[in-house]
């Protein structure tokens, strides 16, 4: 079971990984795809080190910030495979709908991890493990690739955060943070409930417990951990709530003159509207604040600059690249063209979205109405997302056929 959604965007030996431009991901995803089928699924779970090759996509990076979407990939893998032999890849695919979904439905376990982690002491045992210092080779070979690359294999991101909460007893919401912190590919959602489903939290009472001869076998014989813990008791809190209604957003005004601000949630902005929408300008603003860590920076930075060169080409205008997602910023460059609208892709729980909602009203009281626009695979998917991954996955198929991919 793969649950980090990672299909990996690793940073050791170039030319193993998409570089930050839509382009380059297509390209990527395109060898890729011959490989989706039974090789994917016959060696999806095997880590064999950084660097090396291996059967997955390395597509991770770039599915995170939309250089491609989670329909791009699954369209160039069904023009190869049928749905029953890219099975599995598909459902890798769509773990990162689904968390962000399950999110979306429950904005209020994100607001519960940001305090718990925030209220938790990062003591020295913690410092050690981020350090890679506690004496168990996998472990301390996995922090250090993380730091080094920004980048863990799926299953290793599994392994090590069993082991940060059951051998080493720190807390869960510390070792999120410092995948937060240092994967390029980290994303509120899929992060966060990763370590929860790990810790026990997610499905409640059922945990990942991390066994030597596992990673023995799946990391090719590399390591051979001693002292691992030998049971996984669940981690306990206060009751979630039940799912919440995916949020409706207003209707933007297709006559009205606008500016496009791209985010570094949906890099593909320009794939929302027509050529001939009102967009007079384009803002593309990547705010080092909203992101975590600076090999995520540094990429979302450098894609963002490909991101503002598209739409810019898509609608005939100019562009403007910010650094700072603020309402002087966004003010400026809507007056600049005149814009009565901001139009902008939808930004699932996180930073982005809470840094637009308190834009919103400052927009309106200048005569500017701020106008999200969601994505039809999210609006088709998040909903279904408020139960397990398995009652999700039974409706991935007939979204697909509803949207002519079958």
């Amino acid at each position: 079971m793969t649950i980090w959604a990672a299909t990996a965007c690793g940073a050791k030996g170039k030319g193993m990984l998409p570089l930050p431009t839509r382009r380059a991901a297509l390209d990527h995803l395109r060898r890729f795809v011959p490989r989706a089928g039974a090789s994917y699924a016959s060696g999806r779970n095997t880590d064999p080190g950084p660097g090396k090759p291996s059967a997955v996509s390395r597509l991770s990076s770039v599915v995170r910030y939309r250089l491609v979407t989670e329909q791009d990939v699954v369209a160039e893998v069904l023009g190869r495979h049928s749905f029953n032999a890219a099975g599995k890849f598909i459902q890798e695919v769509c773990w990162r709908t689904y968390w962000k979904g399950w999110v979306e439905l429950r904005p209020a376990v994100w607001q519960r991890f940001l305090a718990e982690r925030d209220a938790a002491k990062r003591e020295a045992d913690v410092m050690a493990a981020e350090a890679g210092r506690t004496g168990i080779d996998c472990f301390d070979a996995w922090a250090r690739e993380l730091v080094e690359t920004g980048y863990l294999h799926n299953h290793a991101r599994m392994w090590f955060a069993s082991i940060w909460i059951f051998t080493l007893r720190l807390p869960w919401t510390l070792g999120a943070d410092f995948f937060l912190r240092h994967l390029i590919d980290a994303d509120p959602a899929s992060n966060t409930l990763s370590w929860r489903w790990v810790a026990g939290l997610q499905t409640a009472g059922k945990t990942y417990l991390a066994r030597a001869d596992n990673i023995a076998r799946y990391t090719e014989g590399r390591f051979a951990p001693r002292g691992l813990a030998e049971e996984a008791a669940a981690l306990t809190e206060p009751p979630v709530g039940p799912a919440g209604k995916l949020e409706a957003l207003a209707t933007p005004d297709m006559a009205a003159p606008s500016l496009l601000l791209v985010h570094h949630e949906d890099l593909n902005a320009e794939s929302l509207f027509a050529a001939d929408a009102p967009v007079r300008g384009v803002l593309a603003a990547c705010d080092p604040a909203l992101l975590w860590g600076d090999a995520a920076r540094r990429f979302a930075g450098e894609a963002m600059a490909d991101a503002a060169t598209r739409a810019e080409t898509h609608f005939g205008c100019g562009s403007t690249l910010a650094d700072r997602l603020d309402a002087e910023t966004l003010l400026s460059a809507a007056r600049a063209v005149g814009a009565r609208q901001v139009l902008t892709p939808c930004a699932p729980v996180g930073p982005v979205a809470d840094a637009l909602a308190g834009l919103e009203p400052v927009l309106a009281a200048e005569g500017i109405a701020l106008r999200p626009v969601r994505r039809r695979w999210d609006a088709g998917l998040w909903p279904h997302a408020r139960r397990g991954f398995f009652a999700f996955d039974a409706e991935i198929e007939g979204h697909l056929r509803a949207e002519g991919m079958l």
